[in-house]
């Protein structure tokens, strides 16, 4: 018998980062979103707290969250700022390939000097001209001696210029092309690690996203992940993990879209009675009430096959980061268009998560993206 119950533990989770996210991120979310500066104050209470590093494993010091519980908690974090959020669970794109290819020796080193700094690290996938395309990726880490030597560009780097690591994908042996492909750990205080801008974006502008050039940059053999030409393999694993995650940020976004505008169109009266009492207002309420619950029951349906090892992991991870970011798009634009006015206004948090939660579309992979792997799962 299917039970859609949430035990002690499961429940623990969600009160804790409700709690954090109403003490640490609802009250300086409209100021982040202005001054568009990472969150140093927010993510350091993260620590304090136990909120950040969620997968990681509580022999390296992390809370040690299966996916399920990872997105009920990024659900919290997304109910109060989708922006603050990632700057948390940006650690867990990150750290995931460690988490699922790293050594032993590797896990120790960087989760534990990571910790003790209370730092963040930056997942260095993309480039100018291999987004999607992970296997136009261009730039090489070389083996020369007992060294890596890393040149490249990368761009739309989440955490990239306050990263104290970067998980940077090159290729070993640009004649093999993406079959050479591997990650690398990068510290950010190399000689040859160089920032050369930050995204000006419409929304989620307390998160970083930087453009980073690496030139020559030497790094020991141990901070090979996995060996050589793991690292497209890496990368997919890693985003079986972390769709969820999206979806889960992007569901918590559109839960307080909607509770907003309804709180509101409780209360505003017009000809003599609340908007909710017309037709119009109410069944879009409804639309959005029945949109986020299902788009909540596919995203746990999907971090439940990934921990049960269910082999549907890969299209159910992509159909849940697809719809939760599309119905959560959807719920905050019609939020906005049921206050009207205020929906506009800056005085009230839904044109803020309109703005926010599109790059939910958009980054680890689109939902074009997300739809050729469905299809390709489907019609195989």
């Amino acid at each position: 018998m299917i039970d859609f119950s949430l035990d002690a533990h499961q429940q623990g989770i969600i009160e804790k980062h409700r709690d954090f996210s109403d003490r640490f991120i609802v009250p300086v979310r409209a100021k982040y979103d202005e001054s568009c500066e990472f969150p140093w104050e927010v993510v350091r209470a993260a620590y304090d707290e136990g909120i950040i590093n969620g997968p990681v494993p509580s022999e390296y010091g992390g809370p040690g969250h299966n996916i399920l519980e990872g997105a009920l908690a990024s659900e919290e974090l997304g109910a109060g700022c989708i922006g603050i959020g990632i700057c948390i669970d940006a650690n867990s794109l990150a750290l995931t390939p460690l988490i699922v290819g790293g050594s032993e020796e590797q896990k120790k080193r960087v989760f534990g000097e990571l910790i003790e700094r209370k730092g963040v690290a930056a997942y260095a996938l993309t480039e100018p001209n291999a987004g999607s395309d992970v296997a136009n990726i261009k730039t090489t880490g070389l083996k020369k001696g007992d060294k890596y030597i890393i040149n490249g560009h990368k761009r739309f780097i989440t955490n990239g210029e306050v990263a104290a690591y970067h998980t940077v994908f090159a290729l070993a042996d640009p004649e093999r092309g993406a079959r050479s492909l591997t990650a690398f750990i990068v510290p950010t205080d190399a000689p040859g690690v160089e920032v050369i801008s930050r995204m000006r974006k419409m929304g989620q502008n307390a998160s970083v996203q930087n453009e980073i050039k690496y030139t020559d940059v030497e790094i020991p053999l141990e901070n090979c992940i996995g060996g050589e030409g793991r690292g497209f393999i890496l990368a997919m694993k890693t985003f079986d993990r972390t769709r969820t995650g999206v979806a889960a940020l992007a569901l918590g976004a559109g839960r307080t879209a909607y509770e907003t505008s309804m709180a509101w169109a409780k209360n505003r009266i017009q000809f003599g009675k609340p908007i909710t009492a017309n037709q119009a207002i109410a069944f879009m309420l409804a639309d959005m009430a029945t949109e986020l619950e299902a788009a909540r029951l596919l995203t746990w349906r999907a971090a439940w096959a990934y921990d049960n090892g269910d082999r549907a992991l890969n299209k159910l991870s992509a159909m849940s980061k697809m719809y939760a970011s599309d119905v959560a798009m959807k719920v905050a634009i019609d939020a906005v268009q049921v206050m009207g006015g205020d929906g506009y206004s800056r005085d009230f948090p839904v044109e803020k998560i309109m703005r926010d939660v599109k790059l939910c579309q958009i980054y680890e992979g689109t939902n074009q993206v997300q739809r050729l792997v469905i299809s390709k799962a489907i019609l195989k």
